[in-house]
């Protein structure tokens, strides 16, 4: 297949700025985070099913006292300060998103890394 290379005459204020690469770096990473589900979630010791009573009586048994079979130092027993479900969606201005988009494509104008495709059909 033959390729037909022209040149196009590109718009100055979107393809000629200063490239910004902590503010290219702040947007990608926020675009990142938003992308988690955030969806994780641990069960604490009242969510857990069961453990309603005292496992056995407070005193004159020799053993530690316990207040239910579900506490966190009990296998099966709830989680202490656990993952718990949220949203990890950092807030982006659009200005700062469109000033690291003019960036990032300013740059590869320069290094000759942007390509443009015409379509066909």
């Amino acid at each position: 297949m033959t390729a037909n290379l022209i040149d196009v005459d590109l718009p100055k204020d979107v393809f000629d700025t200063q490239v910004n690469i902590p503010l290219i770096h702040q947007v990608v990473v926020a675009q990142l985070a938003a992308a988690r589900q955030g969806t994780h979630d641990t069960k604490s010791r009242g969510e857990v099913a069961g453990g309603g009573r005292k496992p056995y009586r407070q005193k004159g048994t020799g053993r530690a006292r316990q207040g239910s079979i579900r506490a966190p130092q009990f296998t099966g027993g709830g989680v202490v300060h656990g993952p718990t479900p949220r949203s990890y969606d950092q807030r982006t201005p659009k200005k700062m998103k469109a000033a690291a988009l003019r960036g990032a494509l300013s740059d590869r104008v320069r290094n000759g890394r942007l390509h443009v495709v015409e379509s066909r059909g």
